[in-house]
């Protein structure tokens, strides 16, 4: 007992010690303004902030946050097929993936898909 308590305090000391050294080694001393500053969407946050913005990234953007959200919605579907009634299962996935596939439809029917303007 006292040699697993010795051997464990020996491993807790050397995780320590690697830890502190590899903080130590990897901190970089150099101090760069662009790296310091903030990072604004691909805009210098010293400028003006009244540039024109193209609204097409936020489009892809809210887009993008739909089809993730429902990608959450579908993982779990796939847990419970094993203990839910198959003929219940089946209508509900393929009744939301139609509603999703509308939506899919929709948006590249508004040209909201394509990025040339």
């Amino acid at each position: 007992m006292l040699m697993l308590s010795t051997m464990t305090m020996i491993i807790f000391i050397i995780t320590i010690v690697v830890m502190m050294l590899a903080t130590l080694l990897s901190k970089k001393t150099l101090l760069d303004r662009e790296k310091c500053s903030p990072f604004e969407c691909g805009f210098d946050p010293m400028n003006s902030s009244r540039l024109p913005f193209s609204l097409r990234f936020f489009l892809i953007a809210i887009i993008f946050l739909i089809f993730d959200v429902e990608i959450a919605l579908l993982l779990p579907m796939i847990l419970i097929i094993k203990s839910s009634n198959l003929m219940n299962w089946t209508i509900t996935s393929l009744f939301f993936i139609f509603i999703l596939l509308i939506g899919l439809y929709h948006e590249w029917n508004q040209g909201a898909l394509e990025w040339n303007e």
